[in-house]
């Protein structure tokens, strides 16, 4: 095994661990790293002496923190084609990792974001402890949660899910179980021994056994105590209105939240707005995923994008132009070129399926789920 590889495979008992291995890039995906963790799952899958995969990432810090966002940078500015490949094998995989016939077991220790949540949080078993930090923080970079993360966030508890997109705001342990996003809070101490048992586990029922003894209560969550602000303001139909209503609520959290929102990609908070909510309607992750694909496919080729990263990533200035600069100048036709569907181009893991309209979204929530 070379030690420098970004994708690191070993064999322990009856397990497989897969381990993201960019610890300096805080395992930040890559195309070449989604096409080496498909072919691990391809062999496990048929090797019978291989019953459970373990996902884990190295060093202390986390977990993974999304896909490469300098390539995909990069690769905006000039026009290529190289994200819209690199976003094709990644939902394939996220796919695939949710429908795999073997207990997938995810260590989302750390930083666990964006594309990071791709590959943990659609597995059958997925571990937290009290370092874990989990966000889908698309529209602070202009763009638009995705690996399946607006299915995660639409199944959320009443509106969490829709802030949490919106803001992109990272959530602790106990957050991240109330919210769907995990199974089980382990000490990060006992994750070593955690993964010792697991070579001796087979079943699902073993390994979800073998889980439950080394997990604990996980520190109180904080989301829970907003949730009555939170379902009232983001169950609106227009992000100006979730605005208002954030701006008109006394709790000062709420002010904060409006203002984080104002710091966004006008045009990435309606995006999401409508993605969230056609994918309650869509239900099953296949189709959500195939509309991702509509709306990174478009989001692509605008300015948002190469902007948001400038300001985040490249100069760090953290002050980006977005274009349009105000929520009023998104219209609705804005909004809807991000679903129309693509013809060939279309991921096409739900063939048969009717896209959700491209008119105006009118399906927003006015209450729980």
């Amino acid at each position: 095994m070379n030690h420098d590889d970004p994708v690191l495979l070993r064999t322990e008992g009856r397990a497989l661990h897969i381990t993201l291995n960019r610890p300096r890039a805080l395992n930040a995906l890559t195309h070449d790293m989604v096409r080496r963790i498909d072919e691990a799952l391809t062999e496990a899958e048929r090797d019978d002496s291989i019953t459970t995969v373990v996902l884990r990432g190295a060093g202390e810090r986390g977990l993974c923190a999304g896909g490469d966002i300098r390539t995909i940078w990069e690769n905006a500015r000039t026009g290529g084609h190289a994200s819209t490949a690199f976003w094709r094998d990644e939902y394939l995989l996220n796919a695939r990792i949710a429908r795999f016939p073997k207990p997938y077991v995810a260590l989302m220790d750390g930083i666990v974001m964006g594309g990071g949540v791709g590959v943990s949080a659609h597995g059958d078993v997925r571990v937290v402890t009290e370092r874990s930090q989990i966000a889908m923080p698309e529209t602070g970079i202009g763009f638009v949660p995705d690996v399946g993360g607006t299915h995660l966030l639409a199944s959320a508890p009443g509106e969490l899910g829709t802030h949490l997109a919106l803001t992109g705001t990272a959530v602790g342990p106990a957050d991240a179980l109330l919210c769907g996003l995990a199974d089980h809070f382990v000490p990060s101490s006992r994750l070593a021994e955690l993964t010792e048992a697991l070579a001796m586990s087979g079943t699902a029922a073993e390994v979800t056994r073998t889980v439950e003894r080394y997990a604990t209560a996980a520190p109180r969550s904080g989301l829970a105590a907003h949730r009555e602000w939170i379902d009232v303001c983001y169950a609106s139909e227009s992000v100006e209105e979730i605005v208002d209503r954030l701006q008109g609520c006394p709790a000062p959290a709420a002010g904060e939240a409006a203002g984080t929102l104002l710091s966004r990609s006008p045009t990435a908070l309606k995006v999401t707005l409508a993605a969230v909510r056609r994918a309650r309607r869509l239900g099953d992750l296949e189709a959500v995923l195939d509309q991702e694909f509509r709306v990174s496919y478009a989001a692509r080729v605008l300015p948002d994008l190469i902007e948001g990263i400038r300001a985040r990533i490249i100069d760090k200035d953290r002050a980006p132009h977005w274009r349009p600069a105000g929520l009023d100048q998104v219209t609705d036709g804005d909004v809807a070129r991000f679903f129309t569907p693509l013809g060939d181009e279309e991921l096409g893991l739900a063939p048969g399926r009717v896209p959700a309209t491209t008119g105006p979204d009118t399906g927003a929530r006015t209450g729980q789920v």
